[in-house]
């Protein structure tokens, strides 16, 4: 298990359920962790649940005062900031037919948001000898999927900003890596199914090895491990806890192939 002790991370987008699933892997590990979420009443619900080691933090990640005052906020009240989880996004996306605004509000929060962050908490880091940023990528920024644009662009930027983070911030002893998920139980799932796992996870099975939507934890538990000393040498990676759904490709479950003899 990932060692965090005496760590403290910042989690945005930490009142979604990958976020507060993150933030409590990184909480067993041993490390103090700060939500920072603009939805206020959830993220007082799910620090309360999560214990004294947890709190809570309003915080616009489209606001670089509301940043710089998350960042404050965590350092009075733990003594620093050793790691960031960029978790916080917008779905908002009218593929093809997006409009400029809407480019622009979906960069703002899935792409400059957490580029700012990092700018902004890594003077912290370099304070205390180092650190480890965590982006979210996705499986929508490696492959093409119906309906998809301002998603799927701000994800492919992320994987791609990770690397140039890794190698700008590397001489600061600062690890930058992203985590690209499958189709995850997460808010949008629940909401899009009506809180019905049981069938999210026979729609989701054609596309993954491993038979059904990614656990949260599972992600979570990826994020802890990049945090921790354990991953030490990685940076500059993406991890794609998936299921297996970027490796099997368009054949996806299929064999097509043996079709072709019928």
């Amino acid at each position: 298990m990932a060692d965090l002790s005496n760590k403290v991370a910042i989690v945005s987008g930490g009142a979604t359920m990958i976020g507060w699933t993150a933030a409590q892997a990184l909480r067993d590990a041993g490390a103090k962790v700060v939500l920072a979420d603009i939805a206020d009443e959830e993220g007082e619900r799910v620090a309360d649940e999560l214990g004294p080691d947890v709190v809570y933090k309003s915080t616009d990640i489209t606001d670089d005062a509301q940043i710089d005052a998350c960042i404050a906020s965590t350092v009075s009240e733990f003594g620093g900031v050793d790691c960031l989880i960029n978790v916080a996004c917008t779905y908002l996306d009218n593929g093809i037919d997006s409009t400029r605004d809407e480019w622009l509000t979906a960069l703002n929060v899935n792409l400059v948001g957490g580029a700012i962050f990092s700018q902004k908490v890594a003077p912290q880091m370099r304070e205390r000898g180092g650190g480890a940023i965590v982006n979210f990528g996705s499986i929508s920024g490696k492959i093409a999927q119906p309906g998809r644009m301002l998603y799927a662009v701000s994800k492919a930027a992320i994987i791609g900003m990770t690397r140039n983070q890794a190698l700008g911030l590397a001489a600061d002893k600062i690890r930058v890596n992203s985590v690209s998920p499958g189709w995850t139980w997460s808010n949008v799932i629940r909401d899009i199914s009506g809180d019905n796992r049981a069938n999210a996870d026979s729609i989701a099975a054609p596309l993954h090895p491993v038979g059904r939507l990614v656990e949260p934890g599972e992600v979570g538990a990826t994020v802890a491990y990049l945090c921790s000393d354990e991953a030490s040498g990685i940076t500059g990676t993406d991890i794609a806890v998936d299921g297996g759904y970027t490796a099997i490709g368009p054949e996806q479950m299929v064999d097509q192939v043996s079709k072709l003899a019928e």
